[in-house]
C-alpha cells in the first residue's frame, strides 16, 4: 500500500464540524486520524473535518495539551527541528479523546 498523507478514504472517516454535539445528548468525541512528527513531541489527533475549508478539530498534544483547530495545509507545510515532514500514523485505531488527553 502506497502511502498517502490524508486520502479521501481517510477523510470520509471523520464527522463533519459539531457532529458530536447533538442537542440533547452527549456524545464521547474520538480522534479517528492521527498525526505526528517524527522528529519532535507534537502530535495532533483529528475527531471532526470540514472538507470544504480543509480544518480538522480535536486535540493538539505539544508545549501542552488542548483540544482546538488546526489546517491540513498547515500540517502538509510544516516541518520539525530537523526538517522531517509531519506524518499520518496509518495504523492508529479510533480512540476517544478521553483517553489521549494528558
Amino acid at each position: 500500500m502506497e502511502y498517502e498523507f490524508f486520502p479521501e478514504s481517510v477523510a470520509a472517516t471523520l464527522p463533519k464540524f459539531y457532529a458530536s454535539e447533538a442537542p440533547g445528548e452527549f456524545r464521547e468525541p474520538i480522534a479517528y486520524v492521527k498525526f505526528f512528527t517524527p522528529d519532535s513531541n507534537w502530535t495532533w489527533y483529528a475527531s471532526e473535518y470540514n472538507p470544504e475549508t480543509k480544518m480538522f478539530f480535536g486535540l493538539v498534544e505539544g508545549f501542552e495539551s488542548e483540544l482546538g483547530y488546526f489546517s491540513l495545509e498547515e500540517l502538509q507545510s510544516a516541518r520539525g527541528p530537523l526538517g522531517l515532514k509531519i506524518e499520518r500514523d496509518m495504523y492508529f485505531p479510533e480512540t476517544p479523546l478521553s483517553q489521549l488527553q494528558s
